[in-house]
């Protein structure tokens, strides 16, 4: 076990590392999760890339952490994740930059939204969570390699219990919507990308991490009413009421992924309250990673899928 747990904070998983040097992106970086977890990296001396749509808002985070930290090195891009153009055209943004990449954290995302189609007619938040960062992981490999060793977080979520990939209709074409297993499906996407990167590229030095970063209030769920959150705990193990956390507590997961010398040299896994994950075996364990969601045959179907859906092939 790490030492962490619940309660921890950014502060106490990144006390006593030292980031100078380093460079982070961080999608969704201009609120909730991702300003934390841009902050804190910041403070411990990296150059930090905000990534996000709205980069008015982007500029008004960033110039709170150059206040606030002290570190100048703060810059945003463009992104918007649900747009294959907007991905490609931010990854090149970067490499144009020339600079390695250490800590690539793929924060944004979207929850429990009603039925939206991309232009593609890709579902919603199977494109936004896992595809739009499959493409952009995908497109900032070659600094990722430079970088190396690297780290590449994924925002999972407890949420990926709620349903497996559906292989056969992943983006509800015939069954019908539900807008929580269509989360479940994609967090359960987050985690067997993570699976499938590290096979990948582990042994050039980059590992990727899944992480719960427990339940917090912020703007992820914007779309949700009282009765999706009624219906959301409905849904937990044994009806059991959640533990909320603080912002500073729900990023210090991803810091942990992103910095702790005890994950060194491996990867492939899914983290929860700053430790990995034991295999979840019955429905009443709170805790826990759902096996499908770590099964490396699932995986690589996965990644066939994103490859062929997306017409997109990882450089070799």
């Amino acid at each position: 076990m790490s030492g962490f747990g619940h309660a921890s904070t950014t502060h106490d998983v990144l006390k006593g590392v030292k980031l100078e040097g380093k460079n982070a992106f961080v999608t969704g970086a201009s609120g909730g999760l991702g300003a934390e977890t841009a902050r804190a990296l910041a403070e411990k001396g990296a150059r930090v890339t905000i990534a996000c749509r709205d980069v008015g808002k982007g500029e008004g985070v960033a110039a709170s952490i150059r206040d606030t930290t002290g570190n100048a090195q703060i810059d945003v891009v463009e992104l918007e994740l649900a747009v294959p153009k907007s991905i490609d055209a931010c990854a090149a943004r970067y490499l144009e930059r020339g600079v390695p990449l250490h800590l690539l954290i793929n924060n944004a995302g979207v929850m429990a939204c009603p039925l939206a189609r991309t232009a593609e007619g890709w579902e919603m938040q199977l494109a936004t969570n896992h595809f739009g960062h499959f493409r952009l992981t995908g497109g900032l490999l070659p600094a990722l390699r430079k970088g190396a060793p690297a780290r590449i977080v994924n925002l999972s979520s407890a949420g990926h219990r709620f349903s497996p990939v559906d292989f056969d209709d992943p983006h509800y074409q015939k069954r019908e919507y539900d807008k929580w297993n269509a989360y479940g499906q994609a967090k359960t996407a987050n985690i067997l990308f993570s699976v499938g990167l590290e096979k990948r590229y582990a042994k050039e030095g980059i590992h990727a991490y899944a992480v719960h970063p427990g339940g917090i209030m912020t703007e992820l769920g914007r779309h949700l009413q009282e009765s999706d959150i009624q219906e959301l705990m409905s849904r937990r193990p044994g009806g059991k009421p959640m533990q909320w956390k603080t912002v500073e507590q729900g990023a210090a997961t991803s810091c942990f992924a992103a910095t702790s010398e005890s994950l060194e040299g491996r990867g492939g896994m899914y983290l929860e309250d700053c430790h990995e994950a034991v295999p979840r075996k019955s429905e009443d364990q709170e805790d826990g990673v759902e096996p499908y969601a770590v099964d490396p045959a699932a995986a690589e179907r996965l990644w066939k899928l994103s490859e062929d859906t997306l017409g997109y092939r990882y450089p070799s």
